[in-house]
């Protein structure tokens, strides 16, 4: 599927343009009528806390994960003594554990913080 298969809007309407992009799960949810009546998103102070928290909880999530990879790498290579390799372990495992923590505190699954990049697949 192509970029420009996507979801089309052809109004000049904001309204019309936010329920093409607002996610599947949540355009069931109507605008409120006086945001609609005054031509503006209505933007709810919690989803857009979810939204940037998911953000960031993602970009977080994939730079642990690169950590992680890379620390694999260095002691298959042999490049770390015993005690690097235990703090390295622990460092590690702490990390995650506050990603998840962080994740539960948003009311995320493991599965939100895997976004959807369109035609390159999901990020991790």
């Amino acid at each position: 599927m192509s970029v420009l298969e996507g979801p089309v809007v052809e109004s000049e309407a904001v309204e019309d343009f936010a329920r093409v992009m607002r996610p599947v799960a949540r355009r069931a949810a109507p605008l409120a009528s006086d945001a609609a009546e005054a031509g503006r998103l209505n933007l709810r102070q919690e989803d857009v806390k979810n939204g940037l928290g998911q953000l960031v909880l993602t970009l977080v999530k994939l730079l642990h994960d690169l950590l992680e990879k890379q620390a694999i790498h260095r002691i298959e290579a042999g490049s770390l003594t015993e005690p690097e390799i235990e703090r390295l372990g622990v460092t590690l495992m702490r990390q995650a554990q506050e990603i998840d923590r962080l994740r539960r505190a948003f009311n995320l699954e493991d599965e939100d913080l895997n976004i959807d990049l369109g035609p390159l697949g999901r990020l991790l």
